[in-house]
């Protein structure tokens, strides 16, 4: 399958328009956001603590292409897998570039960075499923904005769908929370690297793809 040159050219056509830039500078600056707001609580948690040290203590650890990839000869599968892999590529420079914030810490004191890379490898496998289920909406129409809505509402329902194992049998609770997105997100965040959380994020990105390959097939079919 001809998937390099396909994932080249999607790697051009994010960085040669503002898209992907104008996307991460947006990231970078929410991201940064929070690590000021959080560090700087943390900060004067500290300061407050060290003044009264009977107070407690702190813890602290679309752009519309499949249409016209369509046309190339080559496999739907190629298509697929290498507009997900340029979304995934693109994702994972984001999150590499949150590293400074950690980084910047470690520069004045200790860290433990295996939590901190534990917590990383969750978010790269979650935004994996995230950018799979993406790319099968995409596979569904030629609209951005459907396309976008459908992506929203998919992970919306497998984002909340764990809140309602509150409310359920014992039973059904487990399946509740065995499909919940951020359910499998939490052992990551913990610094616990589950194995079964990575093969539900791993089953969820196939089963994503492999819908959005089998919604190419029926769109060529029909013409």
């Amino acid at each position: 399958m001809r998937i390099w040159p396909i994932f080249k050219k999607e790697m051009r056509l994010y960085f040669t328009s503002p898209v992907a830039w104008v996307i991460m500078a947006v990231f970078l600056f929410i991201a940064g956001y929070f690590f000021y707001s959080i560090f700087s609580y943390y900060a004067r948690v500290s300061m407050q603590s060290a003044m009264n040290p009977m107070g407690g203590g702190l813890n602290e650890r679309r752009s519309g292409t499949i249409e016209l990839l369509l046309t190339y000869p080559v496999r739907d599968g190629a298509v697929l897998l290498a507009k997900f892999l340029a979304a995934f590529t693109l994702y994972v420079l984001m999150i590499a570039l949150t590293l400074l914030y950690p980084a910047i810490i470690w520069y004045f004191a200790p860290l433990e960075w295996g939590p901190i890379l534990t917590g990383y490898a969750g978010l790269l496998l979650m935004g994996a499923t995230f950018i799979a289920v993406g790319v099968f909406a995409s596979s569904l129409t030629e609209n951005q904005i459907v396309a976008a809505l459908v992506s929203f509402l998919i992970l919306l329902m497998f984002w909340v769908v764990g809140w309602s194992a509150d409310f359920a049998d014992p039973a059904l609770a487990r399946v509740l929370q065995h499909l919940s997105l951020t359910e499998h997100n939490e052992s990551f965040a913990k610094g616990v690297f589950e194995t079964k959380d990575v093969i539900f994020y791993v089953n969820f990105t196939l089963v994503a793809l492999f819908l959005a390959l089998r919604s190419l097939e029926a769109r060529r079919w029909k013409g």
